[in-house]
């Protein structure tokens, strides 16, 4: 079974993808028609240069000093972290201080002023002891950033009419060149826009899920003991409680080299499988990549990840930050998602020495978080 799904991963790229890492690229918008059928119905990404040249954002948003003057009075949330990762995977030191495990780790999110967020984003200290994003989603370009919503379009014309509705959702992201976005997905057809700054990505389809080791891992969040001081304060790592679990990707495409020829071992799917596709997008341009869809939670109750998987870096314009907007479509169901719920369903090797001597239980998890005998835990 393994051989067979390898060989998908091959055969997805000479009959549909191409066999290079590169995507396809648009130099002018297309028409509803082409985006249709070339990309959407084929579940296929493309960069689209010229894609937002009318935007007044272009010019405006570059500078520091009008979003500050636009949004004098407007309180936004910033998510801060002590690595830039936020939602991702991270080591948490059990209170033993001997032990430690992989948890995943959401941001400390604080409220504030608009030009105090920029500040802890787009300055350099070398005493900074966190990394700022403004990472809000949920329709925060209307809900947070409203008065600066009309610099950019309400929704992309030729998308709208392509898919037969308007954007669920349009969110606004402002961050430097430490943020980093681990693999991932999001839960609607994704139209991203760079205004200022670059996008690295890399994007892995969803015949690919099982190089990504998608495994359950104990939640945590950052937490602040004097937020007054986030520049130089330290962020506190926590396990949440009740104890809960996330399912999420395993594998840093960009280890550090020290831990390089682990995450080889680990993850040999990944490292050793087909490259992922990349792409940067720069201002001005946009990024399609298809439609994702928590489909597990809908069939089974749970939540696992289907569709596309991106991972984002990035690099800052000439004041210091990276400015982006992103379109939530929302997705129609139909026979590739039926495809690709059974192609998750189907179960490969582990190369974790852990998963494969123990039984994937909650007591062993609870074993794995607390480090106490399974049989002295409390009822």
């Amino acid at each position: 079974m393994e051989e067979r799904v390898e060989g998908l991963w091959s055969d997805v790229r000479e009959l549909n993808l191409g066999t290079t890492t590169e995507i396809e690229h648009l130099h002018n918008p297309p028409t509803p028609l082409c985006f249709l059928r070339d990309f959407v119905s084929q579940n296929k990404p493309c960069l689209i240069s010229n894609a937002t040249t009318h935007w007044p954002a272009l010019s405006l948003w570059p500078s520091n000093s009008y979003l500050c003057k636009a949004l004098k009075d407007s309180t936004i949330s910033l998510h801060l972290t002590p690595n830039g990762r936020a939602d991702a995977l991270t080591t948490f030191t059990l209170p033993n201080n001997k032990n430690s495990l992989t948890c995943f780790a959401s941001a400390f999110v604080k409220r504030m002023p608009f030009d105090r967020a920029l500040n802890l984003i787009a300055t350099k200290t070398e005493k900074k002891g966190t990394v700022a994003y403004m990472q809000q989603q949920n329709d925060c370009l209307l809900e947070e950033f409203g008065v600066i919503a009309g610099d950019v379009a309400a929704e992309v014309g030729w998308a709208t009419e392509a898919f037969g509705c308007s954007p669920e959702a349009a969110n606004l992201w402002i961050g430097n060149g430490e943020s980093e976005t681990w693999w991932h997905k999001d839960h609607y057809e994704n139209l991203y826009a760079v205004v200022s700054g670059e996008k690295h990505f890399l994007l892995l389809p969803p015949t690919d899920v099982h190089r990504l080791y998608v495994k359950e891992y104990p939640a945590a969040q950052y937490t602040c003991d004097d937020d007054h001081d986030l520049e130089s304060g330290e962020l506190r790592l926590e396990l949440e409680e009740p104890l809960r679990y996330i399912p999420w990707c395993s594998v840093d495409p960009y280890p550090s080299p020290e831990r390089r020829g682990r995450e080889m071992s680990l993850y040999p799917r990944y490292f050793n499988g087909p490259k992922p596709f990349e792409c940067t997008v720069k201002a001005g341009d946009m990024l399609y990549f298809g439609s994702t869809e928590l489909i597990d939670h809908l069939l089974l109750g749970e939540c696992r990840p289907s569709m596309w998987f991106h991972h984002v870096r990035q690099t800052p314009d000439s004041e210091g930050k990276t400015i982006a907007v992103n379109y939530w479509y929302d997705m129609q169901f139909d026979i590739k998602y039926a495809y690709f719920y059974f192609l998750q369903s189907i179960s490969l090797p582990s190369n974790d020495p852990e998963k494969a001597q123990h039984p994937d239980t909650e007591d062993y998890k609870k074993q794995q978080v607390l480090q106490i005998p399974i049989g002295e835990q409390e009822d």
